[in-house]
């Protein structure tokens, strides 16, 4: 019955005229109590992941695959985190700014390759290659967020090589 009412009020015209990340913005209001509970609970699952990743990591045969698993999945956990502090929309926007952009592409194609060396591949001395690269890119990204460190290090790495 309602469907009926929008479409003869024009209502559903209206609606169609919206574009995808309108729909995704508005779908994603939360307010600032629930955005900070499901940041905490995202934040914390991945933690955990990562941890029980490290944990798992000396069973015998499994443990690298269950390690890699977990910590991946740690990974994606915690960059999820943030979409509840920002918005999904606005954080894919800022992932996709120009001076994240590489850090975020090297980010997720490591996350990627990882899960695909591990289980397509079977090659675990690529997965674990693949697993020190999220390290790296996954730390390099986030200090993106903070102004200034990443040309500080830079400039910290030049001195030292010089």
């Amino acid at each position: 019955m309602d469907k009926l009412k929008s479409v003869l009020s024009g209502e559903e015209a209206r609606r169609d005229d919206r574009t995808i990340l309108k729909t995704v913005n508005e779908a994603s209001t939360l307010g600032w109590g629930t955005r900070l509970k499901g940041f905490v609970a995202c934040f914390v699952v991945g933690a955990a992941c990562t941890v029980l990743g490290v944990c798992v990591l000396f069973i015998p045969r499994i443990g690298l695959t269950l390690f890699i698993v977990f910590y991946t999945f740690g990974n994606i956990c915690a960059l999820c985190s943030t979409m509840f502090l920002m918005g999904p929309v606005k954080q894919l926007k800022r992932m996709c700014d120009k001076t994240r952009a590489l850090a975020t592409t090297i980010m997720l194609t490591c996350l990627v390759l990882t899960l695909c060396a591990a289980f397509w591949w079977k090659n675990f001395g690529l997965a674990l290659l693949f697993v020190i690269l999220q390290v790296l890119s996954f730390s390099w990204y986030s200090l993106s967020y903070i102004p200034f460190v990443r040309e500080a290090i830079m400039r910290m790495v030049a001195v030292c090589l010089k």
